[in-house]
């Protein structure tokens, strides 16, 4: 599948993976930074933003897509960068292709099968329920989607998924429908049958529970050569909610010189 993607700088490739309803535009400020070292190449994922949509919604394909963006670039390798879902992908890509990965950094994610979080299937079923034809304007798309998601962030986080489909009609750019009908296969975990010997650097937020002590020797199972990263002051979406504090998790691992 060909992937839309946005690319910054120069050097060597570093491509960042966003998670589940997320896409490209949500790492563009980070991408920036890193591109004063790197060519960061940021993809929406199949299904997001962008990019193709497909019944086939799973990590193994989504790691395919992420060989041919490569093959397409020309690139043989890459440092490979993924938070949430896009972690996945990341840890997935690694194991299946280790001579394509030069680095793998995780962010907020384990291998482990996570328990079907009820407040994501909400999330998504409160998007397939907007009445674009009742909300011409994104102030009354936000307030149909109040009802279910009430925190402010996260509903303007799930509003960047919003485009003009018409001159007078918005709509949504994820393809909903394949999602909800493969969440059970993003809630899987990944496979513990390889091992990626390459640097390994997870990073998590120090007020996010989606990396556990009980994580620790299957990923070092794994990927023997990891080390971790706590990010005080961050919760889940760790690259948003401190910013400094994951840049300065993950600037030594890439061997950025700070300036």
């Amino acid at each position: 599948m060909k992937l839309f993607y946005r690319q910054f700088g120069s050097g060597k490739p570093l491509i960042i993976l966003h998670g589940l309803l997320g896409l490209s535009d949500n790492w563009v400020s980070i991408g920036k930074m890193l591109a004063l070292n790197y060519n960061v190449i940021i993809p929406d994922l199949r299904n997001h933003g962008q990019s193709p949509h497909n019944s086939n919604f799973n990590y193994d394909v989504m790691a395919e897509d992420i060989v041919e963006l490569l093959d397409d670039l020309g690139m043989p390798s890459a440092v490979i960068m993924g938070h949430s879902m896009g972690g996945k992908v990341a840890m997935q890509f690694a194991l299946q292709y280790p001579e394509k990965t030069d680095k793998l950094i995780v962010v907020d994610i384990s291998m482990r099968q996570y328990n079907e979080r009820q407040y994501q299937i909400e999330i998504i079923k409160a998007m397939m329920a907007v009445d674009f034809q009742q909300a011409a304007s994104r102030t009354e798309i936000s307030e149909q989607l109040k009802l279910s998601i009430t925190d402010e962030k996260f509903r303007l986080f799930i509003m960047k998924n919003l485009y003009r489909q018409t001159r007078i009609e918005l709509g949504w750019r994820p393809d909903l429908k394949n999602i909800y009908l493969n969440i059970d296969q993003i809630f899987e975990g990944i496979s513990g049958n390889r091992v990626y010997k390459g640097a390994t650097l997870f990073v998590y937020g120090a007020e996010s529970d989606y990396v556990l002590q009980s994580d620790i020797p299957l990923i070092l199972q794994n990927f023997p050569q990891t080390d971790f990263k706590k990010v005080p002051d961050s919760g889940h979406w760790v690259h948003a909610d401190n910013p400094e504090g994951f840049l300065n998790a993950i600037g030594g691992f890439l061997e950025i010189k700070p300036e």
